[in-house]
């Protein structure tokens, strides 16, 4: 029996495993550490394959890329500077294989299967944290919370926001009928419940930002190119305007209160402090990816020992930027932010500048949702993460609409111009 290569390949006919490729790779993100091998196995197996059934579809718009694989090159190159050359170059091997399926995944996956498949994994991920129903205490603040099957608070909160965030755009979007809503509606009640219980304050806090993004370029719509940019001008000086009145009105610090947090974040501005102080040490190539949390170095042994990680493990600086500095140094915070604005700006600038698209504005409000988490959490710097693979998928794509056919209108203009000039 042969399978046609479009119900694989082609965005259009490949729904159905298109969305279970998006579902697996969920999981693997999730998992990977409960289950080991297998899941990361699983999340290869369903993309890299795709390259052999027609790569080239995967080689038409490959300097489209260069800015993911200029960055995936210098995070390979830091081998040679590293402080362990053999965890930099075996964490190298895997954001490059990272960022490979997710380039394999935009130019395969429609954005709606992209959400459905997203729905059915979180749904899956989420039902699983609550059967095993884990809670653990924070020794910092002193609270317990939900974790659930991942040992975290925030990675509970971080999948539940992201649940609610596709139920959204699904809903407003990409239902067809009303009958769709009926298998979205349990993920979505799921998602409010595991967010209420995890007290993430970051996820809580992305969340509407991000929906805000989504309806602002949506209501876009219905205006002209001219007015788009009149609007969008006016909801970004109105956003700035209201974080500037937030701070200066102590309405952070009671958002906080609210999540049993003070204006250190819990140990985060601390953390902060500590990743500047150690990118000074090596401020333009930083110490090798992955190359600094490494069990038997005294400033990773201090800070792990100062926060009660026993693994001595999985800790890192909560914020992205202070964490590509410190292992990376200036050249990788660099390119990481551009990497992330590329992809958050590519999109808000197609709806507001150029033709109105749904996904597009559904890419904009993902990507923004990372961009806002960026700032607490490292989950894009590293591989395996929904996050990282959400921000390159929306970056790759920006690609260009193909210009085959402009060739043959040049061809066709010629030969009607023959006649003439005979």
């Amino acid at each position: 029996m042969k399978i046609p290569k479009s119900l694989l390949i082609d965005p259009d006919r490949n729904a159905v495993y298109g969305a279970f490729a998006v579902a697996i790779s969920v999981i693997a993100f999730a998992y990977s550490t409960n289950f080991g091998k297998v899941l990361i196995l699983a999340y290869y197996a369903v993309w890299l394959p795709l390259i052999l059934v027609d790569y080239r579809r995967f080689l038409r718009h490959l300097s489209d890329a260069w800015l993911p694989l200029l960055f995936a090159a210098y995070i390979c190159f830091s081998v040679f500077w590293s402080h362990a050359p053999g965890t930099t170059a075996r964490a190298a091997l895997q954001y490059f294989s990272h960022i490979l399926c997710a380039y394999v995944a935009a130019r395969t996956v429609s954005v709606r299967t992209l959400v459905v498949g997203s729905l059915i994994g979180i749904f899956l991920v989420l039902l699983y944290s609550l059967r095993v129903g884990g809670y653990a205490l924070d020794t910092i603040d002193g609270t317990t919370n939900f974790v659930g099957a991942f040992g975290s608070k925030n990675q509970v909160g971080f999948f539940a926001s992201l649940g609610l965030y596709f139920c959204f755009v699904f809903a407003i979007f990409y239902r067809r009928g009303w009958q769709s809503l009926v298998w979205t509606a349990p993920i979505g009640l799921l998602s409010l419940y595991m967010l209420a219980i995890a007290h993430s304050a970051t996820s809580v806090a992305s969340l509407p930002a991000a929906v805000g993004v989504v309806l602002l370029l949506g209501v876009s719509k219905v205006l002209s190119r001219r007015y788009r940019r009149v609007l969008f001008t006016v909801g970004t000086c109105a956003l700035v305007g209201a974080v500037m009145a937030a701070l200066n009105l102590g309405l952070l610090d009671f958002v906080l209160g609210l999540f049993g947090k003070d204006s250190t974040l819990t140990g985060r501005t601390y953390l902060w402090e500590q990743g500047w102080e150690a990118a000074q040490q090596f401020p333009i190539l930083g110490y090798g990816y992955a190359a600094y949390w490494v069990q038997g170095f005294a400033e990773a042994e201090r800070l792990w020992a100062e926060f009660y990680i026993t693994t001595r493990t999985g800790f890192h600086f909560h914020n992205t930027y202070i964490e590509t500095l410190v292992e990376l140094g200036f050249v990788g915070v660099t390119l990481i932010a551009l990497v992330i604005l590329r992809s958050f700006w590519g999109h808000v600038s197609s709806v507001i500048f150029r033709d109105w698209r749904v996904d597009s504005v559904v890419l904009a409000g993902a990507v923004g949702l990372m961009l806002l988490r960026s700032f607490f959490e490292v989950e894009i710097l590293g591989p395996y993460f929904t996050a990282s693979f959400v921000v390159y998928y929306g970056l790759f794509k920006l690609r260009p609409a193909p210009v085959a056919a402009r060739p043959q209108r040049a061809r066709v203009a010629i030969q009607e111009a023959k006649p003439a000039s005979g």
